[in-house]
C-alpha cells in the first residue's frame, strides 16, 4: 500500500498512531522536483511551520540515489534512564527534561550508495560522463573536502548496495553533511545526542522504543545474537513508532556531541534544557555514538545507552598520524542525518561547532592533504 501524507491533519493522526511516514508496508511517494532546479527537491521538503512538515524523498543530482526523510514533531521529553532501569549505566543520568524543536531525520542510516557519492566523487564523475557543464551548485559541492582514498575495503566484505555506510570518523560524517547541504540547498547535519534519543524513543519511556521486553528485540534490531557477525541492509527490521528503522542495532550512529559522563549533571534541574550539546574540545576522543550495533548485546541497544569512541577504533591504522577520515576498527559505526525546520544562523553554526571540526592533532595532516589535492587539480 502506498500513501501520500498531504494533510497536516493526517500527519497528526499518523503521529498519534505511531504510523508516521513509511511504516508497516507503507511507502512515502516523492513529489516531482522542478526539472529546472539543480537541487532536485521534493516539493514536500518545503515547509515554513511544523504543521506543514511532510515526509519527503531527496534525489542526489547526477545519480539515481535517493533517501527518505521523516518529520519529527517538536516537544519535551525526559532524557536518560531511571535509576531502576535494568542494565543502566551511570552516564545515563541524572534524567533531565529537554525541549526539542521540529526536525526531519533520515528514515534509515546513510547507506554506502549515498555516502560514496561524496566520498568517491561519483557525482562529479557522472556529471562529466553525461557532458553536463559545471554550474554554481557544482562549484559549491566540489569545494567541500572529500575523503582520501581508503587503504582497505571499508565494507569489510559485509555488503555495499543498500547497506549502511560504516567506518567513518565523526569528522567525515560531518563533512558529508556539509556536502549534502551544498548539494541540496537545504541544511543537513548530525543529530544532537538529545535529538537522537528523542527520535529513538518516539514518545516512549521504556528501555526500548518497543517496550521493556528485550525478548522482542529480534523483531526490531540486528545485534550480536542474530546478526551472524555482520551488518545488514537498512530497513529490514520493524521500525519504531515514528517510522524510523534501525534506531536499535545494525550500526551505532554518530551524533554531534563530545562524550562526557558527567554532562547530564550540568544541565538545568528545574527547567527543560534547550538544544543541549556537549561541545568538542579539540580532541578526537571521546565522541558519542548511539543505538548499538550488530556486535552488541541488547543492553547497549537501549534508547538511553551512550557509547564513547576510543582510539581503539583506529588501532590497526598503519599511518602516523592516523586517518582523519577512516576507522580501521570502526566496522560497527555509521550515522543518519537530520534537517532542522529552522536552519541555524552562521553565528549558531560557529557557537555550537556544527561544522566539521578537525582535531588538533590532525590539523597538520589535514592541511597537507588539502595542499596535495590542490596540486593535483
Amino acid at each position: 500500500m502506498t500513501v501520500r501524507l498531504e494533510s497536516p491533519f493526517w500527519q497528526a493522526v499518523c503521529l498519534s498512531a505511531g504510523l508516521l511516514g513509511s511504516v508497516i508496508g507503507l511507502q512515502v511517494i516523492a513529489g516531482e522536483p522542478d526539472p529546472k532546479s539543480p537541487y532536485l527537491r521534493d516539493p514536500d521538503s518545503e515547509a515554513k511551520t511544523a504543521a506543514a512538515m511532510k515526509p519527503y524523498v531527496q534525489q542526489i543530482r547526477d545519480t539515481d540515489v535517493k533517501f527518505e526523510m521523516l518529520p519529527i514533531p517538536g516537544g519535551e521529553f525526559v532524557m536518560g534512564s531511571p535509576d531502576d532501569e535494568a542494565d543502566r549505566n551511570e552516564d545515563e543520568g541524572p534524567q533531565h527534561k529537554v525541549k526539542i524543536d521540529p526536525f526531519w531525520i533520515g528514515k534509515t542510516e546513510v547507506t554506502w550508495d549515498e555516502y560514496d557519492t561524496w566520498r568517491l566523487s561519483l557525482d562529479g564523475q557522472r556529471r562529466k560522463l553525461t557532458g553536463r557543464e559545471k554550474d554554481e551548485v557544482d562549484a559549491k559541492t566540489d569545494a567541500v573536502t572529500r575523503a582520501t582514498k581508503e587503504y582497505t575495503d571499508m565494507t569489510f566484505g559485509m555488503g555495499h548496495d543498500g547497506f549502511p555506510a560504516i567506518g567513518m570518523t565523526q569528522v567525515a560524517a560531518k563533512m558529508y553533511c556539509e556536502w549534502l547541504s551544498a548539494k541540496t540547498g537545504q541544511y543537513y547535519r548530525l543529530p544532537t545526542e538529545a535529538e537522537w534519543e528523542y527520535a529513538c524513543r518516539a514518545g516512549t519511556k521504556t528501555p526500548y522504543s518497543f517496550g521493556t521486553d528485550a525478548e522482542k528485540i529480534d523483531d526490531y534490531a540486528w545485534y550480536y545474537e542474530n546478526s551472524e557477525d555482520a551488518y545488514h541492509k537498512v530497513g529490514e527490521k520493524k521500525p519504531n513508532p515514528w517510522g524510523l528503522y534501525d534506531m536499535h542495532g545494525n550500526v551505532s550512529e554518530w551524533v554531534l556531541d563530545r562524550y562526557d559522563p558527567q554532562f547530564y549533571a550540568t544541565l538545568p534541574k528545574d527547567a527543560a534544557a534547550v538544544f543541549p550539546v556537549c561541545l568538542p574540545n579539540g580532541q578526537e576522543y571521546p565522541r558519542v555514538a548511539r543505538g548499538g550495533s550488530w556486535q552488541d548485546d541488547p543492553e547497549t541497544l537501549r534508547s538511553a545507552a551512550r557509547i564513547a569512541s576510543t582510539p581503539d577504533w583506529k588501532i590497526q591504522d598503519p599511518q602516523l598520524p592516523r586517518s582523519i577520515w577512516y576507522l580501521t576498527d570502526g566496522d560497527m559505526v555509521g550515522f543518519r542525518v537530520v534537517r532542522p525546520l529552522t536552519p541555524p544562523t552562521t553565528e549558531e553554526i560557529q557557537k555550537f561547532i556544527l561544522y566539521p571540526d578537525i582535531p588538533e592533532d590532525l590539523k597538520e595532516r589535514y592541511a597537507r592533504e588539502l595542499k596535495n589535492r590542490a596540486a593535483q587539480e
